[in-house]
């Protein structure tokens, strides 16, 4: 079972992709901010990190340069609402800057899963 740490500070967003989560197989893991998340990726790595760009005291671009900065090999999913000013285009900064793949909220459960699977096994940990 692959292992999934999500790094949101929305905890019914986190709420909402933990069951998405779980109900496609997956352990999942949840940190409420880019420090905690990093942190908790420290203590024990994930197979697969989704992180939120719109966050306090370290947000998702912060975060995802930490990460890489620990692990080239991190299997990163960057998501945004696409509502925000300017959450598209940080979205694509997040890609560029390492994340593997983006995602767009709100998103469907087949959407999240699907993008999980997708990065999972395409660093052979699905």
């Amino acid at each position: 079972m692959a292992r999934v740490l999500v790094i949101d500070d929305d905890a019914v967003m986190r709420d909402m992709m933990r069951l998405y989560l779980e109900q496609g197989g997956f352990e999942v893991v949840e940190a409420g901010d880019g420090m905690d998340g990093v942190r908790r990726y420290r203590q024990r790595p994930p197979d697969v990190v989704i992180v939120d760009i719109f966050m306090p005291r370290k947000d998702g671009i912060e975060t995802i340069i930490d990460l890489r900065g620990l692990d080239p090999a991190a299997h990163i999913l960057a998501i945004s609402g696409g509502g925000e000013i300017g959450g598209m285009e940080y979205l694509s900064y997040a890609k560029v800057l390492g994340a593997d793949r983006v995602l767009c909220k709100p998103f469907r459960r087949e959407e999240l899963i699907s993008a999980v699977r997708e990065t999972a096994a395409e660093h052979g940990a699905a």
